[in-house]
Parts: structure tokens; sequence; C-alpha cells
């Protein structure tokens, strides 16, 4: 059986999150195909600013999500895994790349509800824990090794 991996990003910027509003009708996160050569990171860095025009973003260290799921090719039955970071945006302005209709940054109850399918609404409630979880480190005064 065939095999591909892509990274992504989930991108939020002082409590909302950006969504892309694919040529296909759904809305999801950027994505993309790792090229030959790249690690998981650059893959992201890549991917982000090929897809809505952002280069001013951080890791948030710690989050990695993978999700995997099959999907038909040519009549053939291809095993997708994605790897999904956390990213801290600087900006809001967003450019838009061909492969999308359009974008939102928007609440995480708003983008819950308009995200297409069940995984990429798992990881958006997976990152929104891992930000709580940092927030509520910092507010009880602990610290977190290697930060």
């Amino acid at each position: 059986m065939a095999s591909e991996k892509s990274c992504g990003a989930v991108i939020f910027k002082e409590k909302k999150y950006l969504l892309l509003h694919y040529e296909g009708g759904h809305w999801d996160f950027v994505k993309g195909h790792v090229e030959q050569g790249e690690t998981e990171k650059e893959t992201v860095l890549r991917e982000t600013q090929e897809e809505v025009g952002i280069t001013e973003v951080s890791f948030i260290e710690g989050f990695r999500h993978r999700i995997g799921y099959y999907y038909r090719r040519a009549g053939n039955t291809v095993f997708k895994e994605v790897i999904f970071y956390l990213l801290e945006s600087r900006t809001d302005a967003v450019r838009l790349s061909r492969e999308h209709v359009g974008f939102e940054w928007t609440s995480f109850e708003r983008a819950y509800e308009r995200l297409t399918y069940k995984n990429a609404k798992d990881t958006i409630l997976k990152a929104r824990d891992y930000l709580e979880s940092l927030a509520q480190g910092k507010a009880s005064g602990a610290t977190k090794e290697g930060s």
C-alpha cells in the first residue's frame, strides 16, 4: 500500500485560530507534503509561507500531534500521515495561495464548529488544551524544562 507524509500547523494569534477554506469546500489547517530532505518543521514553515504568506511565527515547543487516515487515489488505497505543530503568529495579515478560497481568524468555539473533519476537530482541541496547560503552568509559577 502506498503511503505519504505531510506536515501542518495550527496557527493562532491572541486566542484566534487561522482556518483555511479549501477549493474542495472543506475547512482545515495549513498543511502539505514533506519534500525530500526537509525536516518536519521546515515543511511547516515552508507550507505556512506558501499557503498564507506568514513568516513571522514561533513554534510552541512540546506540541506535536499525529493523525493518520486512508484515502483512495487512482483506485488505490493510500495511507496518509500528517504531523501538526502549533505556531504562534506575530501577524494576522494573510496572503492566500491559489489552493484556498478563503480564510478566517476565529475563536476556538467557532473554529471547532467550522472545521470539516473529525481529525481536525481533535487536533484543535488538543492544541487548545496544550495552550491552556502552558498558561496554567505560568500562572502557578511553574517552569517547564527546556523552555
